[in-house]
C-alpha cells in the first residue's frame, strides 16, 4: 500500500475542518424539520469521524478530500431546508416550469460521484484490480449497490417512523422517485470516471 503524494497539508486541513463545521452550524441552527436533519445530516457525520480515524494511516489525495466536503455540504443544505424546499430549486422549478423541487437529484448525482472517486483511489492504491476496465466496471456496479442501499435505507426509515419520514423520502409524488435517484447516481459515477479520472491519476502518480 503506498501513501499518497498530495494529501492536504496542515492549513488546508484546517480550511477543510472550518468550512465543514461553519456549514454544519449553519445547517443544525433553525432546520425545517429537526428530525429530517439528522437523517440527511448522518451521513457526513460519519463520514468525517472515518476521515479523522484514517488520516494518519491512509491519508487520501487533496481531490478526493474536497470532492467528500462538496458532497457533506449538499447533505448539509438539504438538512436545513429538507431536499423539496432548497430554496434555489424552488427558483430552478419556477423559472423553468418544472413538476418538482430537485434538489434530491443533485444529492444522488453527488451520491455517485463521489463514491466513485473515492473507490477508484482505493481500489488503485491498494491494487485490487490490474484492468482499467475492469476497475470502472467495478466502480460502477458497486455506486449502483450503494445506491439502491441508501434506497433501502430510506423505506426501513419510512416504515419505522410512518408520516415524519415524508420529507426524508422527498419523493413529491414522483412515482419513479427511486429509479431515477439510483439513475442520476449511475450518471454521477460515469461523470467521475470521465471527469477526474486523469487529475486523480496525476495526484497519485
Amino acid at each position: 500500500m503506498q501513501k499518497s503524494p498530495a494529501y492536504p497539508h496542515k492549513r488546508e486541513i484546517a480550511l477543510w475542518l472550518a468550512i465543514y463545521v461553519l456549514v454544519l452550524l449553519w445547517s443544525a441552527i433553525a432546520p425545517k424539520d429537526r428530525f429530517i436533519w439528522f437523517l440527511e445530516v448522518s451521513p457526513a457525520l460519519i463520514g468525517l469521524v472515518i476521515l479523522v480515524a484514517t488520516y494518519r494511516v491512509f491519508p487520501l489525495t487533496r481531490l478526493t478530500y474536497w470532492l467528500i466536503l462538496a458532497h457533506c455540504i449538499i447533505l448539509m443544505v438539504g438538512g436545513h431546508y429538507t431536499y423539496a424546499e432548497v430554496p434555489l430549486f424552488d427558483w430552478i422549478r419556477e423559472t423553468f416550469g418544472q413538476q418538482r423541487n430537485n434538489y434530491d437529484k443533485l444529492g444522488h448525482l453527488a451520491q455517485g460521484f463521489v463514491p466513485a472517486a473515492i473507490a477508484r483511489e482505493l481500489l488503485l492504491r491498494l491494487e485490487v484490480l490490474r484492468s482499467r476496465a475492469w476497475l470502472n466496471f467495478f466502480i460502477l456496479c458497486f455506486v449502483l449497490a450503494l445506491s439502491a442501499f441508501y434506497e433501502l435505507i430510506e423505506w426501513w426509515v419510512a416504515v419505522a417512523s410512518g408520516d415524519e419520514a415524508v420529507a426524508f423520502l422527498g419523493t413529491q409524488g414522483y412515482v419513479w422517485d427511486t429509479q431515477s435517484d439510483m439513475f442520476m447516481a449511475l450518471i454521477g459515477g460515469i461523470a467521475a470516471l470521465l471527469l477526474v479520472a486523469r487529475w486523480q491519476d496525476r495526484q497519485l502518480a
